[in-house]
């Protein structure tokens, strides 16, 4: 473990998705799991440039090529494909994003972090071919679909600051 990612207050998980270690009770990667809540909460919340900027300042931790990188990769391009939609009704770069976005979450446990990976590639599949699919897309995470409070936001404009 990489002693930059650690981080005692990070909650333990619903569940043991991968990523969690059972016998030491803690995150391999405490800080990944901190980004990810913040960066899912904001997502589901609408917001996808603060989802994304979550996603984007954890994945520096990591090498490239590792399975952490990869997915916080992923994530960038899940964020950004929705805001590409959302925001501006460019639905060939969605596409793109989410193209790019598959290839980075392809080898990715099914539940990393607490995150269903397997649903977000399921998502991102049929998107392509419908874009509508996305439409109103919500993250799970730990089973459930969180929405962003006070502290995620403070979290992104922390991210900002630094």
């Amino acid at each position: 473990m990489d002693d930059h990612t650690r981080d005692p207050t990070v909650d333990p998980p619903a569940g043991n998705p991968t990523g969690w270690n059972e016998p030491a009770g803690r995150w391999e990667h405490a800080t990944l799991r901190r980004a990810t809540v913040h960066g899912v909460q904001l997502f589901n919340d609408g917001s996808f440039h603060e989802s994304h900027d979550c996603f984007e300042a954890e994945w520096y931790n990591y090498g490239a090529g590792t399975t952490e990188s990869k997915f916080c990769h992923g994530m960038v391009q899940v964020a950004a494909g929705v805001y590409k939609r959302v925001d501006f009704e460019n639905d060939d770069g969605m596409r793109s994003l989410f193209e790019t976005a598959l290839g980075y979450l392809q080898d990715i446990p099914r539940d990393y972090y607490g995150v269903d990976v397997l649903a977000v590639r399921t998502t991102l599949t049929n998107a392509l071919e419908d874009p509508t699919r996305i439409d109103g897309w919500q993250l799970t995470l730990d089973g459930t679909q969180p929405v962003a409070q006070s502290d995620d936001y403070a979290y992104a404009d922390a991210l900002e600051e630094s």
